[in-house]
């Protein structure tokens, strides 16, 4: 749900006549960061039920990807709304740390959504997800939520998923919509 969050973030941004212009002037701590996780995390879903090996080292390799994502997500928490975003994600990786790995995931939420998807995640092609059982801990963390019609893509979210995508879009809309002014505190103050 991240990558619709952002979209939808980036589309309202530019119909309330934001610009990108305000991410040009944003200074992260270990920048290079964000963008490896999301294109390694890309690299594992593609492959994983491809390359065997990659499939068996897909559970740590999510819980990794969350470990590094909260430390990059802290020390950039002074950035607007990051904490909202770090409080989303911690959620998600409680639940996925507390059930070996895997993010647990409704049955019943997803019997609300397309059969396919049902029979895709009964065999198992999604590796950083695994079905509620009675002895999952804190299932009401886990994706229990489903998204159908209207919204654009079927899925099911979690909690942690909503807190981290309102963060998300609320810090892409305040960088958007950043006058200068308030992008340059010090020159402002200089032509008055």
């Amino acid at each position: 749900m991240v990558y619709d969050g952002i979209l939808l973030a980036l589309v309202i941004g530019f119909l309330r006549g934001g610009s990108l212009k305000g991410f040009g002037d944003i200074q992260f701590k270990m920048g290079w960061v964000f963008p490896a996780l999301l294109l390694f995390q890309f690299f594992i879903f593609s492959f994983q039920n491809k390359i065997a090996w990659i499939g068996e080292i897909s559970t740590f390799s999510f819980v990794a990807v969350y470990i590094i994502g909260l430390v990059f997500l802290w020390l950039n928490r002074h950035h607007a709304h990051f904490r909202l975003i770090f409080w989303g994600v911690l959620l998600n990786f409680i639940v996925i740390l507390l059930n070996g790995g895997r993010m647990p995931v409704s049955h019943e939420a997803i019997l609300l959504l397309d059969p396919s998807y049902f029979d895709t995640a009964k065999e198992g092609l999604y590796a950083k997800h695994a079905f509620m059982t009675d002895n999952t801990m804190f299932s009401f963390l886990g994706d229990i939520i489903p998204l159908r019609a209207p919204y654009p893509i079927e899925q099911v979210i979690s909690i942690g998923d909503i807190i981290m995508n309102i963060g998300a879009f609320l810090s892409i809309q305040s960088i958007m919509l950043r006058k200068e002014e308030s992008m340059y505190p010090q020159t402002a103050t200089l032509r008055r």
